[in-house]
């Protein structure tokens, strides 16, 4: 089921906590919501699930709107918010049975459905305990048991990893790629590997404007301009050799990437960047110990997106 953003506006006072922003979501697309605190992210999060009402814009789920249709979009959605709300006196399993019965689950599915989202979430050892008994890690593991108990087709997960340790993140991430084979997620976080791990397109938000939208390779190459691949070359003088590959044809610029040990950061234009810089030392007889594309790094494309 997929999601579609238009023209959505919310103001606190004079303050826009989002700013006229559009996007589509596909089924099946798992993405990745990124911004500094404060960007609207959250926000955006409880107008898709209708949590709050938009000044202005819209959203669809389905082809349904939120505004005119918030009990039928609701139950397309499951959602765990930023600040997990959970019953720290009831026990695991009896939570999660009374989640499942206000989502309209059948009374004859309740337990099996439970027992499901128990064995998923790994709270087994867990399940008869105290919710406040829990750690934090376990709490955000019954908060996304909670989400997914109905079984909905659109997953809004606002820091789903928090306090979650190592072990568990991956354990996660695997379960939600495993749920984007089928179901369409929208996930924030501040853990920007796990976007990369994780997430099929990135959204970065800035006061409220999206400022970003595309594959982690796109935005690269967006934020690059051109392809970067950092050589050392040995036996030579250093600024003969940076003169040199200054004059490539393929070459738009150099940079000393490590002067002591000839290593240069070559900005290029073509794909006989490689080509040509290898027939160079080759001619000057210098050896060519290294030449490896160098990425731009989600979190240098964030921070120059976002510090403005």
């Amino acid at each position: 089921m997929d999601i579609v953003i238009e023209n959505l506006t919310k103001r606190y006072g004079v303050q826009k906590a989002i700013d006229n922003i559009s996007f589509k979501v596909a089924t099946g697309e798992i993405i990745g919501f990124l911004g500094p605190n404060g960007a609207g992210k959250t926000t955006t999060m409880k107008i898709i699930t209708s949590y709050l009402a938009p000044d202005e814009g819209d959203v669809f789920i389905g082809g349904r709107s939120v505004m005119e249709n918030p009990v039928e979009t609701k139950r397309h959605i499951g959602y765990l918010p930023e600040n997990n709300p959970l019953y720290f006196d009831m026990p695991v399993i009896d939570y999660l049975e009374f989640c499942a019965r206000i989502q309209g689950i059948e009374k004859s599915r309740v337990v099996n459905r439970v027992a499901e989202m128990i064995k998923i979430t790994g709270l087994n050892h867990e399940k008869h305990k105290k919710i406040g008994e829990l750690s934090k890690g376990y709490r955000q593991r019954v908060g996304l048991a909670q989400a997914m108990i109905h079984d909905p087709q659109i997953l809004i997960l606002d820091e789903p990893t928090s306090g979650l340790d190592p072990n568990q993140i991956a354990e996660i991430r695997k379960l939600i790629r495993e749920l984007g084979r089928e179901k369409t997620v929208i996930l924030s976080t501040h853990i920007l590997p796990e976007v990369e791990a994780t997430c099929d397109r990135i959204f970065i938000i800035n006061k409220g404007k999206l400022v970003a939208d595309g594959t982690p390779d796109t935005l690269r190459k967006q934020a690059q301009g051109t392809d970067i691949i950092r050589v050392k070359i040995e036996d030579g003088n250093p600024d003969t050799i940076f003169k040199a590959l200054k004059e490539l044809e393929s070459v738009t610029m150099v940079d000393f990437a490590d002067r002591q040990f000839n290593r240069f950061n070559v900005h290029c234009k073509s794909d006989r960047v490689k080509r040509d810089i290898f027939s160079l030392c080759v001619q000057n007889k210098w050896v060519l110990t290294e030449m490896t594309p160098f990425e731009t790094k989600l979190e240098d494309i964030f921070r120059e997106l976002t510090m403005n």
